[in-house]
């Protein structure tokens, strides 16, 4: 990925790990965000209706995201029966953290092209917003895939019919081992996240940079 050769210079290290740690913040805010809109204070009584980092950062989820290029933040608790359609309403809490990435990215996207053509742009500024849009389509890329705890398997779970949606919620203690099968060399020395994920992240970053 692009973003490997901006982190050669230090202080874009640095940028890196501030625009991580604000992409996880945002993306779990959004989650406990719906869910308050929605009804259900758990996320509020639980701390997490905050953009403060240090609610939201999960150990592993941070680690995996500085070695591998993916990760997650730490799951934001809703209770469903707080909700008027538990189903429909877990589907919409949990498409609100990536679509936030989405929008993050998309939005600067639109400055990285408008102060592409504006002489004296200093660097820094596009290798800033170029780090924001890969973290944030990584992020919502990544937290689409249909595995629990991902937040595509809810998304997936709220779209189905109920009696389909009650075998699809079955396979949620498998999540971990779906997420393991991803990254073990299916060919030639290459997961299958490498093969199909991060190509499909690698596209949409190259549309949206100039």
């Amino acid at each position: 990925m692009f973003i490997l050769s901006l982190l050669q210079n230090p202080l874009m290290i640095i940028i890196f790990l501030v625009v991580l740690v604000a992409t996880i913040s945002i993306h779990e805010f959004a989650h406990a965000y719906t869910a308050d809109k929605l009804g259900d204070p758990t996320p509020s009584l639980a701390g997490r209706l905050t953009l403060n980092p240090t609610a939201h950062l999960d150990l592993w989820g941070s680690i995996l995201f500085l070695l591998v290029g993916f990760g997650w933040g730490k799951p934001v608790p809703f209770d469903p029966y707080n909700l008027e359609n538990p189903r429909r309403d877990a589907a919409i809490i949990s498409f609100a953290g990536p679509l936030s990435n989405i929008a993050i990215a998309l939005f600067c996207s639109l400055l990285l092209f408008a102060t592409a053509q504006t002489d004296g742009v200093h660097a820094i500024v596009s290798g800033i917003l170029a780090i924001t849009i890969q973290l944030n389509i990584t992020l919502a890329i990544f937290n689409l895939l249909p595995f629990a705890p991902l937040d595509g398997f809810k998304i997936v779970e709220g779209l189905l019919p109920e009696d389909q949606a009650h075998d699809w919620h079955s396979l949620e203690r498998y999540g971990i081992l779906f997420l393991v099968v991803m990254l073990v060399p299916f060919s030639g020395s290459k997961s299958m996240l490498e093969l199909f994920i991060f190509p499909i992240i690698r596209n949409i970053t190259t549309i949206l940079t100039p």
